[in-house]
C-alpha cells in the first residue's frame, strides 16, 4: 500500500531566480501535483521565490487550498506568455532608451533623469496585477493551509539581502551579515522588487529604499526557509548540476558582451544557490556525528536539514535558438549586436526569452526530470522530519 504524499508543517520548497528560465519550475511541480491526490493541499507550507521564482512562489502560495489548480494555472501562464507582456522590446521603445543612455553619456549626467535600466518593464506590473491575488496569501495562512511565503529583493543602499516574509503568527523577523528578514503584507511591488534584474529592469522603491533582483548578494538562499523553520527543503534550480568542472575550451574568438553579460548573469542567479547547498551538505555531514542528546546538552541550537535538489538535466541556454524569432525585432536586432544569438552568448537570450513556445520546452524539460527522481519525490514529501 502506498503511503499518503501529506508533507510536514517544516517542508520547504525553494523557487530560485533565473528569468525566463522560471518556466522550468513549474513543469517540476506538474510532475509533484501528478504524485499528490486530485484536490490535495498545497504539500509545501513554506514557500521561498526569488526573481522570477517569487512570481512562481506567489502563484502557488495564492492557491496553496488547492494545490494541483495552482499548478496548472501557473503553467496557462507561461504558455501562454509573450515578451510584451514583460517589457517592452519595440524598435522604437529600445530606440528611445539608447538615445537617453547616450545622451546622459555625452552630457556627463547632467540631464534631469538619468537612464535607469535598458528595458522598461511596466507591462509586467499590468500583467501581475491581474494573475496574482495577494489577499489569498493571508486566507491560506489563517486557514493552515500555509505557514510562510517569502520574496527576497536587494536593497541598493543598504546592501543588505532582504527576505520579506507572510506568515504566521508566531513566525519572527532576523537579522544576519547582509541579510535579513522582515514581516510584511506582499504585494506586487515585491515581485517587481525581486525581478528587477539590475541594468536590464529598473528598481523598485519600498518604502523608503529602492530595491533590485533578489538574487544579488543573495549569500544564503535556503536561510529565509531555515528561519521560518523548514527542516526539509526542496530546491529547484535552473542550472544543470554537475559533479565536473566544465573541461576548459581552447578558443582564440574574444568574447561577445553577450556572452560575458551571461557569465556575469550566471553569477548573479546561480553561483549563491550551488554554494549554500554545498554549505548545508557539510553542516548536515558534522551534525550526524553529534548525537541529538548530546546537541541537547550541549545546548547547541543546531538540526539536519533534508535537501532534495532538482535541475534541468541540459543546459538551458542550448534550447533556446530555435526560438529567437520569437523576441521582437527590436529585441532581435539588440541582442543579435550583442552576440546573444551565437553559441557562447546564449545565456543571455535564455534570461529574457519571455515567450510561450520556449516556455513549454522548459515545462516539459522539468516535468521529465523530476519524474526521473519520482521515487525520491515520493519518499521526501511522505518522510519524518531529521532529527
Amino acid at each position: 500500500m502506498s503511503r499518503t504524499l501529506n508533507a510536514a508543517p517544516n517542508t520547504a520548497l525553494i523557487l530560485s531566480g533565473g528569468g525566463a528560465r522560471a518556466a522550468y519550475q513549474v513543469g517540476v511541480l506538474l510532475a509533484i501535483a501528478k504524485l499528490l491526490p486530485q484536490h490535495a493541499a498545497n504539500p509545501f507550507p513554506i514557500i521561498c521565490g526569488t526573481s522570477a521564482g517569487a512570481i512562481n512562489a506567489a502563484g502557488l502560495a495564492m492557491g496553496a487550498g488547492e494545490f494541483r489548480r495552482a499548478v496548472f494555472s501557473l503553467a496557462r501562464m507561461w504558455q501562454n506568455l509573450q515578451p510584451e507582456q514583460i517589457y517592452h522590446g519595440s524598435i522604437s521603445a529600445l530606440l528611445g532608451t539608447g538615445a537617453h543612455w547616450l545622451g546622459a553619456l555625452l552630457l556627463g549626467g547632467l540631464g534631469k533623469y538619468n537612464p535607469r535600466s535598458f528595458l522598461d518593464n511596466s507591462p509586467l506590473r499590468e500583467f501581475l496585477s491581474g494573475v496574482v491575488d495577494f489577499s489569498q496569501i493571508q486566507r491560506h495562512i489563517d486557514s493552515g493551509a500555509l505557514r510562510a511565503v517569502s520574496i527576497s529583493a536587494l536593497g541598493y543602499s543598504s546592501g543588505q539581502s532582504v527576505a520579506f516574509f507572510q506568515g504566521a503568527a508566531d513566525l519572527d523577523g532576523w537579522q544576519r551579515a547582509s541579510r535579513i528578514g522582515v514581516r510584511t503584507e506582499l504585494n506586487v511591488s515585491h515581485l517587481m522588487a525581486s525581478s528587477a534584474i539590475p541594468l536590464v529592469f529598473p528598481a523598485e522603491r519600498i518604502h523608503r529604499e529602492f530595491f533590485g533582483d533578489g538574487s544579488v548578494r543573495q549569500i544564503a538562499p535556503l536561510s529565509p526557509a531555515i528561519h521560518m523553520g523548514a527542516q526539509r527543503v526542496l530546491v529547484i534550480g535552473v542550472a544543470p548540476q554537475s559533479d565536473d568542472n566544465p573541461a576548459r575550451q581552447h578558443t582564440t574568438a574574444y568574447p561577445s558582451l553577450a556572452q560575458v553579460s551571461g557569465q556575469l548573469m550566471n553569477s548573479i542567479f546561480l553561483d549563491s544557490l550551488e554554494t549554500d547547498l554545498e554549505r548545508i551538505t557539510r553542516i548536515n555531514r558534522t551534525i550526524s556525528y553529534i548525537s541529538p542528546e548530546v546537541r541537547a546538552q550541549a545546548n547547541l541550537n543546531l538540526r539536519p536539514v533534508e535537501v532534495l535538489t532538482i535541475s534541468p538535466s541540459q543546459p538551458l541556454e542550448k534550447l533556446t535558438l530555435p526560438f529567437r524569432r520569437e523576441f521582437s525585432l527590436g529585441m532581435r536586432f539588440f541582442l543579435g549586436g550583442l552576440g546573444a544569438f551565437r553559441r557562447q552568448g546564449s545565456v543571455l537570450a535564455s534570461y529574457l526569452l519571455f515567450c510561450g513556445p520556449y516556455s513549454r520546452k522548459l515545462i516539459a524539460l522539468g516535468y521529465h526530470d523530476a519524474l526521473q527522481k519520482e521515487q525520491q519525490l515520493r519518499d521526501f514529501l511522505a518522510a519524518e522530519p531529521p532529527k
